[in-house]
């Protein structure tokens, strides 16, 4: 049966990205944006090309955290991305700049999202984070229903609450068939200032438990550190210092792993292999 007696659209890839993952949640406040970002750079820190598109359309936090604001410009009627520590970025943040809200429905949604998806030159890329509105919405639908994703994260925090939103958006992807990479658990923990005492703050092991319970890999853990929030307000990810720092190591191991069950589900290059048709 063809696509159109099935009122399907065909998953078109996007010329020279290699891999779309998906970042979402099932719930505001994990901190997805969060991951999104210091993923895009770690990735791109390891030599990767990477690019962040961030298809939360309502409230794009991405220009914030990538410590860049200017109004793309066009060439061919392609839409330059903006690029910043080796990432090149899309953003409605980019658009509409200040604090002017967008009320848009479902077709301005889908509209949008595809213009980004295909309307922006990305030119070759390994990865193309896309960091989701949070929840199992219109624009959720509209990339899984027309593009080629290569996989999915969720982010959560150890809290019931999250957890139970989490579960919601893994089922999700399983029944439109894509496939989830893994669990991210954020906020896991707080290291008392002076002490080094491990405070959960909001629970403990409910993102691992999550995972092992729904068959899917457990990433890793993010700690609740006050140089994460500093790094998201000043525009310079805390992925970005030398290594030393404890949750500059927790990103290069989500990376690693999120490239390791790429390299396991599939095709995979990194930045050392030449592309060739």
């Amino acid at each position: 049966m063809s696509p159109n007696q099935t009122g399907q659209v065909p998953k078109l890839p996007i010329p020279g990205v290699r891999n779309l993952i998906a970042v979402g949640s099932g719930k505001g406040g994990v901190g997805k944006t969060t991951v999104s970002v210091n993923l895009a750079v770690t990735l791109a820190r390891l030599g990767y090309r990477t690019g962040l598109l961030d298809a939360d359309v309502y409230g794009p936090n991405v220009p914030r955290m990538m410590g860049i604001n200017q109004q793309p410009t066009a060439v061919n009627e392609r839409i330059q991305p903006l690029e910043n520590f080796g990432v090149k970025l899309m953003s409605m943040g980019f658009l509409n700049p200040g604090d002017k809200p967008l009320i848009w429905r479902g077709p301005m949604l889908h509209s949008v999202v595809q213009q980004f998806l295909r309307g922006v030159d990305w030119g070759e890329l390994d990865y193309l984070i896309i960091d989701l509105p949070p929840g199992t919405g219109d624009v959720q639908l509209t990339l899984i229903q027309t593009a080629p994703v290569s996989g999915a994260i969720i982010v959560t925090t150890p809290s019931d609450v999250s957890l139970e939103d989490a579960r919601k958006a893994v089922l999700m992807f399983h029944q439109v068939k894509v496939e989830v990479l893994g669990i991210v658990e954020n906020m896991s923990y707080l290291v008392v200032p002076g002490t080094g005492q491990r405070l959960d703050v909001f629970g403990s092991g409910g993102g691992r438990r999550t995972a092992e319970e729904m068959g899917v890999s457990f990433l890793g853990e993010i700690a609740l550190d006050p140089l994460v929030r500093v790094g998201g307000d000043t525009g310079r990810p805390v992925s970005l210092s030398d290594g030393e720092e404890p949750n500059t190591k927790a990103f290069q191991a989500v990376a690693q792993a999120v490239v390791d069950r790429l390299l396991a589900i599939g095709p995979q290059t990194g930045p050392q292999i030449e592309i060739t048709d």
